[in-house]
This record gives C-alpha cells, sequence and structure tokens, in this order.
C-alpha cells in the first residue's frame, strides 16, 4: 500500500495544494486525504492497488450513489409524512437526478481535480455527476456517515430541496406522457429513424403518434436525446389535457 500511496500523493495538482481545496470544499479537515486522491483518479492512469485491483473513482462513486440516496432518502421521508412510496421515490429522483448533480459538480469545479490520461474535454457532461458522487463516497470512507450527511445537507438539501418546487419539476417528459397516455388508455408510438441531414455528427429524428396522428416530432444527436424532446414538445402541446 505504500507504494501506491507514493504514486498518488506524488501527483501535482493544477489548481494549488490539493490538501488546501479539499478544506474549502468539504467545510472541513479531511483525515486521509488518499481516500480523495484515489475519488478523482480516472481508470486510465491504470494504477493498481497491493492486490491488483485497478483503482478508479467509479468505485467510489458507486458508494456515493447510495449514500446519497440514503440521505436524501430520509430526509424526504421526514419533511413529507403524507407521500406513499410512489411519491418519495418520485421526489428522490428530481433530487439526485443525474441533470442536477452534474450541475453541482460543476459549480465546485471537480473536473479540475481529476487525474487522466484522457483529454478533458473528451469527457461526456456526467463526469461532473460523477465525481460529486465519488467525493461523497471518499468522504464517507475518511469520516464516516455523519460528515457526509451534513456535507449533502450543505451542498444539495438546503440549498436546492424545496418540496412544492420539486412537485412541479419533470424529470423525463417521455415517462410523464407515457403514463399519462397508459391512464387516458391512448395508443401512442415514438418512430425513431435516422435523420438524413447535412450535420457534420449523426442526427436521429423521432415522431411522436398518438391515436394514429403525429403530435410532435424533433430531433437530436441521440434516440433518447431525440425522444426526450419530442415528448417535450408534446408535453406542451397537450398541456392543458394532460394537466
Amino acid at each position: 500500500m505504500g507504494v501506491i500511496r507514493n504514486i498518488l500523493s506524488s501527483r501535482s495538482n493544477k489548481s494549488g495544494n490539493f490538501f488546501s481545496v479539499l478544506n474549502k470544499t468539504l467545510g472541513f479537515k479531511p483525515k486521509n486525504v488518499l481516500h480523495y486522491r484515489k475519488a478523482f483518479t480516472h481508470r486510465s492512469l491504470n494504477i493498481k492497488d497491493e492486490k491488483g485491483n485497478a483503482i478508479s473513482f467509479e468505485r467510489m462513486e458507486f458508494l456515493g450513489d447510495a449514500i446519497l440516496g440514503a440521505v436524501i432518502a430520509s430526509h424526504l421521508y421526514k419533511v413529507a409524512p403524507g407521500g406513499d412510496e410512489g411519491y418519495l421515490t418520485k421526489m428522490r429522483s428530481k433530487v439526485v437526478s443525474r441533470k442536477h448533480l452534474n450541475e453541482l459538480g460543476k459549480d465546485l469545479k471537480l473536473i479540475d481535480h481529476v487525474e487522466t490520461n484522457i483529454p478533458k474535454d473528451q469527457f461526456g457532461a456526467n463526469i461532473h455527476g460523477n465525481l460529486f458522487e465519488s467525493l461523497i463516497g471518499a468522504i464517507y470512507l475518511d469520516r464516516g456517515y455523519k460528515y457526509c450527511k451534513r456535507f449533502i445537507y450543505d451542498r444539495v438539501i438546503d440549498p436546492y430541496v424545496d418540496i412544492e418546487q420539486l412537485e412541479g419539476q419533470v424529470i423525463s417528459y417521455k415517462s410523464l406522457l407515457i403514463e399519462w397516455c397508459q391512464k387516458e388508455k391512448k395508443d401512442f408510438e415514438f418512430e425513431v429513424y435516422e435523420d438524413t441531414g447535412n450535420d457534420e455528427m449523426k442526427h436521429f429524428a423521432v415522431k411522436l403518434w398518438l391515436d394514429d396522428k403525429v403530435v410532435a416530432k424533433a430531433r437530436a444527436t441521440s434516440k433518447k436525446k431525440a425522444e426526450e424532446k419530442t415528448a417535450k414538445r408534446a408535453y406542451y402541446a397537450l398541456q392543458n389535457k394532460i394537466s
């Protein structure tokens, strides 16, 4: 473990002293900086521990995701005593949505601390949220659940979790639309086809059929994005009926 510790601890940090940056980000002094070094280690470095296991922030991300979900679930259970399981699950999904976590990671500029052999501009948008969860995992390993809970309240719950606002927030227009169609017993189909436009990047187009009529269409760089974009347009076109 001493060799691994030396490798991780000797890495330079372009943002300045890593320990000082951590103090400011966390709001408390870390005990074992090695956990946080691992939380920002990309698998492309190909660093292994003494047992030959690869060191990557993805393992810590898995841990942080579970802890974040547990803290949010506990909070919602307390502040929404009338909410059933389905309601609480939806509220938690809104708080820990990938979009929201990406915003949190960006605000903390976590990508600045990633050590990788891949150019950072080649990472997708989700790297920011993944690192935020990885950081929570590192806090748990370093200081335990109590400090994790405090960090999550300071960074997520207190500034962002408002039940009334969450209730009016839509995570997925596609899911919302499908739920409405099933409830109203309407036939629907997302027709996906490759767009033959002149864009350099490949695009997909989607038509949403509702009771044998096209109610919306859109295009995007992936099928998932195109479907969501189409569903959003359909939602606003049918908003009075859906409401």
